[in-house]
């Protein structure tokens, strides 16, 4: 019996690394390309092969609105609180690439094209919106917290 709680002990110690890594269905900060900041905390989920992205928690300042809504969405979205938000939707797998999303910049109100894909081993998220193609965008790398 001694042996099975050595096992087990064992197994749980080295289950972290066989977490999988190969998916961006998790946890994400994501970093602002303009100031290097953490901006927020993004859960990405799946359903049926379609990836979406909602933000569960704003990195704001002590000054800034805690909890604040989308004013400048002109879809369903205006006015409705950033905090719970799906913004990001429509992706799926295109080899190791995620591809045919879209993506909202709350702080514009604009939706984007959108395209991803993992590096680092799968702690990093590389995520691009654009105009048209993706030479016409912007990039962030997410890092992933669980």
């Amino acid at each position: 019996m001694k042996w099975f709680a050595y096992a087990l002990a064992a197994a749980v110690s080295i289950a972290p690394a066989f977490a999988d890594d190969s998916s961006p269905v998790g946890l994400w900060k994501n970093i602002d390309d303009v100031t290097g900041k953490p901006k927020a905390l993004i859960r990405i989920s799946e359903s049926n092969g379609v990836l979406q992205g909602k933000i569960e928690q704003l990195f704001r300042a002590p000054s800034e609105e805690q909890n604040p809504k989308c004013e400048k969405c002109e879809d369903a979205r205006k006015n409705q609180p950033i905090i719970g938000m799906v913004f990001m939707s429509g992706l799926k797998k295109d080899g190791d690439d995620y591809t045919g999303g879209e993506i909202l910049d709350p702080d514009n109100g604009k939706v984007y094209k959108s395209k991803m894909h993992l590096s680092d081993n799968g702690k990093k998220l590389n995520v691009r919106g654009y105009i048209g193609v993706p030479m016409l965008g912007r990039s962030q790398v997410w890092l992933r917290q669980e």
